[in-house]
């Protein structure tokens, strides 16, 4: 920073210390040359340099007491301190320069008033010779005085509007500081709960077939102990398949460059994710009818790929033993409907997950615009079904 800006800065920051020391110069300099010479003057002239201490702080007052001393200058017919009465044009500044409206509008009228008091009351000094050819000159004279009076006040009304300008500026930086830690509050809010999304359909997903294989391999091996290779291979796999998702996943997080690239699930592999799930032993009906009547978005790809993960990890969960699902995907010429079927307890389960996983659902559908419904079927077993427009393709 620049040393100039450093003493604005400084100056702006201690306008009382400034102020004061101001006083105390135009004090020594104005004030007391008139001690000996005109004790008199050396008054009016300390009077009218105090006021400079609260020209900023107390400004209309300091204006008023400015206006009472050369009121009473005029009225007693004191001997002027003409050095120290330039101090009126300080004060005229100070008032539209830091005053209220009104206040400085007042000390404008009152400082023209003065200078028509200052003019004629020379005019009519004890032995001053009145002659028509001196008119001119007063007349001059007045309108040089009323002139610079006014001059002093527009730059002073000049400093108010830049002063009202820049505390607009900083104000409006502020509130779009604020309004840029919310964005940034909200985009966190935001990425954590799509995190929460993901760690949950990962997890929970693959924790849903490592149970189940688990269950029905302690069983089974007792009877067939072959069975228990195959369970512990699609164990194994699954497993890898979620410590990969996981990683890239947390790898993101860090911002690791390293982190795997590998694609975000998409419909293509609803197919995938059916063989594994048939693998942990529930039976699984999977059809696609129709085409799509052009490409889907990638997120919107996911979001079908995690419903339908999600209802299948609820039928592993909630739909019983010996149960059975059938997944359907149909395209029609508004979009995509999804619909996961199970025959198992329906309305006896709890296919929310303590509100997880239903929720999870509708919030991921809600980003394109789709739709989720939930509930037992006629006949017992459960049913989602979930639509995605085309909108956002």
């Amino acid at each position: 920073m620049r040393l100039h800006h450093k003493l604005y800065g400084w100056l702006q920051a201690n306008a009382a210390k400034v102020d004061l020391i101001t006083m105390l110069l135009a004090f020594a300099v104005l004030a007391l040359p008139y001690l000996a010479a005109s004790p008199a003057a050396f008054v009016v002239a300390t009077l009218l340099v105090l006021p400079l201490a609260w020209r900023r702080t107390r400004t209309w007052q300091a204006g008023a007491a400015t206006a009472a001393v050369c009121l009473a200058q005029v009225l007693l017919g004191i001997d002027p301190a003409p050095a120290a009465d330039v101090l009126v044009l300080v004060a005229v500044y100070s008032l539209a320069a830091y005053a209220p409206r009104w206040a400085s509008l007042g000390g404008l009228a009152l400082a023209l008033l003065g200078g028509v008091l200052f003019i004629v009351r020379y005019w009519f000094m004890p032995g001053a010779v009145l002659t028509f050819g001196l008119v001119p000159m007063y007349v001059v004279g007045m309108i040089a005085t009323e002139a610079v009076v006014l001059v002093a006040w527009a730059f002073g009304d000049l400093a108010r509007t830049r002063r009202l300008a820049v505390q607009a500026l900083r104000e409006r930086a502020r509130r779009l500081e604020i309004e840029r830690q919310q964005e940034r509050d909200l985009a966190a809010a935001d990425e954590r709960n799509h995190i929460a999304r993901e760690m949950h359909d990962i997890v929970a997903h693959s924790l849903s077939v490592i149970i189940t294989q688990a269950d029905g391999a302690r069983y089974a091996s007792a009877q067939d102990p072959a069975v228990a290779g195959t369970t512990l291979a699609t164990i194994a796999e699954t497993g890898r398949g979620s410590l990969r998702d996981m990683r890239r996943l947390l790898g993101v997080l860090r911002g690791d460059e390293t982190a795997s690239t590998r694609p975000l699930p998409s419909l293509a592999d609803v197919g995938t994710l059916v063989d594994t799930v048939r693998r942990s032993g529930l039976a699984v009906d999977y059809r696609v009818q129709g085409a799509a009547r052009r490409p889907m978005p990638a997120g919107a790809e996911l979001t079908a790929y995690r419903v339908v993960q999600e209802a299948l990890t609820n039928v592993l969960k909630h739909a019983g033993p010996a149960a059975s699902a059938s997944v359907l995907l149909t395209w029609s010429a508004r979009g995509l409907q999804l619909q996961v079927d199970d025959d198992g307890r329906g309305a006896g389960a709890d296919p929310s997950g303590g509100g997880q996983g239903i929720t999870g659902m509708a919030e991921r559908l809600a980003l394109y615009d789709g739709t989720v419904e939930t509930g037992p079927r006629t006949g017992g077993g459960f049913r989602v079904t979930a639509f995605i427009p085309y909108t956002e393709a």
